[in-house]
């Protein structure tokens, strides 16, 4: 099963690659250029029931537009989950929308999606309403996908610290608990015993995954999952490019397809 499962992904990947190669070259071109730090996301697709992917816009501080202009939060967007959503409708029957909707943490649609997905939060500022809506959110059952997040130093990031002060401002009494591969988000479908996987090209060292579990109790619901060192949103945007490996890339879909599985399923 784990063989055939693996392979699929790899078919899927490349019965893909030709459209993501022109989706990214449209949509490279469209936000370039000094207009970027305007940059407004799709129109939201409506609330129909089904499944949809959703992605967190947040207030960038400063030093966050420092890919080609746009926000931190914007990068990869819409491509990246495009194309893990096109994954999870052939691996699985969840039957997804394919428009990604973004939203503010503070917006009362928020509630209506059991997944959020947040990148490159060193540069993520919050309000304290956003705070709080974001507490309300992970208490009443919806699960977090933090990634794309960088170490002090690597393009200018600040780092780890100031994820955890805003986090401090959700859940004063946080705390992040080192994940390992025997956690069952690790094995919600695909089977993955190794976390030492989806090294990244500009990042030095490992990959780290970090949890925010129900009460700071590891026996109890994850709320929030953390790729730090790593950015699994770029295999997925970038699978059809060639750019990275596809035994990565295949590492980095399983990885989002568990994300979402244990988020559903939880």
């Amino acid at each position: 099963m784990k063989g055939r499962r693996t392979a699929a992904l790899a078919a899927i990947a490349l019965a893909i690659a030709a459209a993501t190669v022109f989706a990214q070259q449209r949509f490279r071109g469209g936000l370039g250029g000094p207009r970027a730090r305007s940059f407004v996301p799709g129109v939201n697709a409506p609330y129909d029931g089904r499944f949809t992917f959703v992605r967190v816009r947040y207030e960038t501080g400063p030093g966050g537009y420092w890919y080609r202009g746009l926000p931190a939060w914007a990068h990869g967007y819409p491509m990246a989950e495009q194309n893990l959503i096109r994954i999870m409708n052939e691996v699985s029957f969840l039957g997804a929308q394919e428009s990604i909707n973004t939203v503010t943490l503070d917006d009362r649609e928020l509630f209506q999606y059991p997944i959020a997905y947040i990148i490159e939060v060193s540069w993520w500022e919050l309000s304290d309403h956003e705070a709080a809506a974001l507490r309300a959110y992970m208490e009443k059952g919806g699960f977090v996908i933090v990634d794309d997040f960088k170490q002090y130093g690597d393009f200018g990031s600040p780092g780890w610290d100031p994820f955890e002060a805003n986090m401090k401002r959700v859940i004063p009494d946080v705390r992040f608990f080192e994940m390992k591969a025997s956690h069952p988000i690790f094995h919600s479908f695909f089977e993955i015993n190794d976390l030492d996987i989806v090294p990244q090209a500009y990042n030095a060292g490992k990959p780290i995954f970090r949890g925010v579990y129900e009460d700071n109790d590891p026996s109890k619901r994850l709320m929030m999952i953390v790729n730090y060192n790593t950015d699994i949103s770029q295999y997925w945007e970038w699978s059809g490019t060639g750019l990275r490996p596809i035994d990565d890339t295949n590492e980095a879909y399983k990885l989002g397809v568990n994300y979402l599985m244990y988020g559903l399923t939880h």
